[in-house]
């Protein structure tokens, strides 16, 4: 283990031997930053250097970083009960949770599930939709309909469903139940193949499963609002349900609440995580519609949904998520979003020109710069670390994802930071290109 830093804390030494740190190659992978605290849209190192943070935590930390409304309530969740188990129990903060996202959500998603992770919120999406068919005299409907390039996790059921052929899920294709991948239909022609594609498979498919506007960890792609809208009409045309993953997008990412607001549809099961409690604590929901949940109504035991993580419902958790949906209704969200976007817009685009760059798109508070290759990703981070700015490059893409709440001139650092690295990656493309 090396690193030029002069001194670190005795438990950075003893701990690096012992923990294993996530999508890193730790045989070549540069020593992480060691982080003394956060605050708004900083993250302070121990040194005492500040980084703004250009990707809010993983895409969470839509308020910044220890806004006292929340930590405020977490603090007075903890001194009275920070968790009791749900089965046969109840908590005021997951009962009122529950209340407010089904209000809050599109249509009749009024039954909330509430679990740890985004990958596992999924898998519950799955289990209701395929026991939602046998429940209704329908066996064999156990596929779905996914697509390539999408990302739904990386459980063994979420990773059946993401992009089959990705340095993430390609090892474990003997492992994985294999599902039925397409090509996300953006044209008329996609738009009739598809759909025979549907019809031929819909006898054994439970749902088909879409990230509505962007499909985040597969590339930061992103497509029209009349895609999300086609899919509600193709399912309901064929008898199928439409799940919707809006982990990444929902709660405003996308420049709307929710990212199916904008093609005007519900979906029949919709999934929550990332920005639910504002990036503070693990928290989930898998959100049914009336039509899913009254299929599980039955004297029969076995008609229910057999699944209860430990820590559903969490109080400490829910609290926090209750916290972050007042700031929503308090602040002006919506409005930074737009605002945010705007200046991604106008300040990124300078990249479009610089050679090497295939591609500059924005969407609500989501900036991507898509490069021919990304190269040396470690030299990459780097360039970002020596201007004071944390963003983590992947695949072949140079993202911003920042918080709601940050400040014009940090926004405007961050912008700055990502063409001048762009181009300075660009100056040594030969290296990158083989």
């Amino acid at each position: 283990m090396t690193d030029p830093a002069p001194s670190r804390p005795s438990w950075f030494d003893a701990g690096y031997d012992h923990i294993w740190m996530p999508y890193t190659q730790m045989r070549t992978s540069p020593l992480p930053q060691v982080v003394r605290a956060t605050q708004g849209s900083r993250i302070v190192l121990e040194d005492g250097r500040e980084l703004i943070d250009g990707i809010a935590s993983w895409w969470s930390a839509c308020h910044g970083y220890n806004h006292p409304h929340i930590r405020e309530a977490v603090t007075r969740q903890m001194e009275t009960m920070p968790h009791v188990m749900l089965a046969g129990l109840s908590n005021e903060p997951a009962f009122t949770l529950a209340t407010r996202l089904a209000a809050m959500t599109p249509g009749d998603l009024d039954r909330v599930f509430f679990s740890e992770s985004g990958s596992v919120s999924v898998e519950l999406a799955m289990k209701m939709a395929v026991q939602y068919w046998i429940n209704s005299g329908e066996v064999g409907r156990n596929k779905f309909i996914a697509f390539r390039n999408g990302y739904h996790g990386d459980t063994i059921g979420t990773m059946g469903i993401g992009d089959p052929d990705n340095i993430m899920h390609g090892p474990f294709h003997g492992l994985m139940a294999q599902q039925l991948a397409a090509d996300l239909p953006t044209n008329e022609a996609e738009r009739v193949q598809f759909e025979a594609f549907v019809a031929e498979n819909k006898a054994r498919t439970a749902a088909v499963i879409l990230e509505p506007l962007v499909q985040g960890a597969g590339g930061m792609l992103f497509h029209d609002p009349d895609v999300v809208r086609f899919m509600r009409e193709v399912c309901d045309r064929h008898g199928l349900l439409l799940i919707l993953d809006e982990i990444m997008v929902g709660f405003g990412r996308a420049g709307s609440m929710f990212a199916c607001e904008q093609a005007g549809i519900q979906p029949d099961i919709m999934t929550l995580s990332k920005s639910l409690t504002g990036g503070t604590l693990a928290l989930a929901a898998t959100i049914a519609s009336a039509r899913v949940f009254e299929a599980f109504l039955d004297d029969a035991l076995e008609k229910c949904l057999m699944h209860g993580p430990t820590y559903t419902g969490n109080a400490l958790a829910c609290a926090a998520a209750n916290a972050s949906l007042d700031l929503f209704e308090r602040e002006p969200r919506l409005e930074q979003v737009a605002a945010i976007e705007a200046h991604l817009k106008e300040a990124l685009e300078p990249c479009r020109s610089v050679e090497g760059v295939t591609d500059v798109r924005v969407k609500g508070a989501i900036g991507v710069v898509e490069l021919t290759t990304l190269g040396d990703m470690y030299w990459i981070r780097q360039c970002f670390l020596d201007r004071g700015c944390w963003v983590r490059p992947f695949g072949n893409v140079v993202y911003l994802m920042p918080s709601f709440t940050m400040a014009r001139t940090d926004l405007s650092t961050l912008t700055d930071a990502v063409v001048d690295v762009v181009g300075q990656w660009s100056a040594r493309l030969d290296e990158w290109t083989p």
